[in-house]
């Protein structure tokens, strides 16, 4: 019991003063290891997990998914994305932050991570909400939401590390993600619908776009 608390106690100090977490958890485990078994096994134990995980066939993927959501970030398809939405019900009150959400769900579909999807998205969207008048809270809270699509939509980052720790068919988690993460997208939809309808003043709608213009928008993404 006194070495769990101690461990508890080191980890916590780690954290705070600023060490990663998984160099933390790692300097706790060795401690804790060699404490029962001695240093040197402690030594070869840490080396031998970290090279079972490096070359797991299972981990390969990690690195993938996120090669693609940075080649996906870095081709400008966010941007399309969030034009292509933007012109369909950019002109709706509110309409500016629900195109937000749609173009997270569908970059989400491809990047597979939260973190990628809130980072691109708050670059195209938020210059363009503030330009008309967006409150703050509004645009922020549908950047935030439409990112944690990114956990739920497959293929999700989150799922595989998940389905590998527990042995779990990553497909039936695929397919499992899909369902909720649509619904989620519409509920936060609705949830935009009525706080501008209660408070116009939160989102003003934008300028509304020829269809020509939409069609020019759709070709982007396609």
């Amino acid at each position: 019991m006194l070495i769990s608390i101690l461990g508890l106690a080191i980890l916590m100090f780690s954290l705070f003063m600023g060490l990663p977490i998984a160099w933390g958890m790692l300097l706790v485990g060795t401690l804790g290891f060699s404490y029962f078994t001695g240093i040197e096994a402690a030594y070869t134990m840490a080396a031998q997990t970290a090279f079972d995980t490096g070359m797991s066939y299972s981990f390969t993927v990690l690195p993938l998914f996120i090669l693609m959501g940075n080649l996906v970030n870095a081709s400008g398809l966010s941007r399309d994305l969030y034009a292509a939405a933007n012109a369909f019900i950019g002109h709706l009150r509110g309409g500016l932050a629900m195109a937000t959400i749609i173009a997270c769900g569908a970059f989400s579909a491809l990047s597979g991570s939260s973190m990628a999807t809130t980072a691109a998205m708050s670059r195209v969207a938020m210059p363009n909400m503030r330009k008309y008048h967006y409150d703050d809270r509004l645009a922020t809270g549908s950047i935030a939401a439409g990112g944690t699509l990114g956990i739920l939509i497959p293929p999700s980052v989150i799922m595989v590390v998940y389905g590998i720790l527990t042995e779990t068919d990553i497909g039936k988690l695929f397919a499992a993600g899909f369902l909720p993460g649509f619904i989620a997208m519409l509920m936060y939809l609705l949830t935009v619908v009525i706080l501008t309808t209660i408070n116009p003043k939160l989102g003003q709608p934008g300028e509304k776009s020829t269809w020509k213009q939409r069609l020019h928008a759709t070709k982007g993404v396609l």
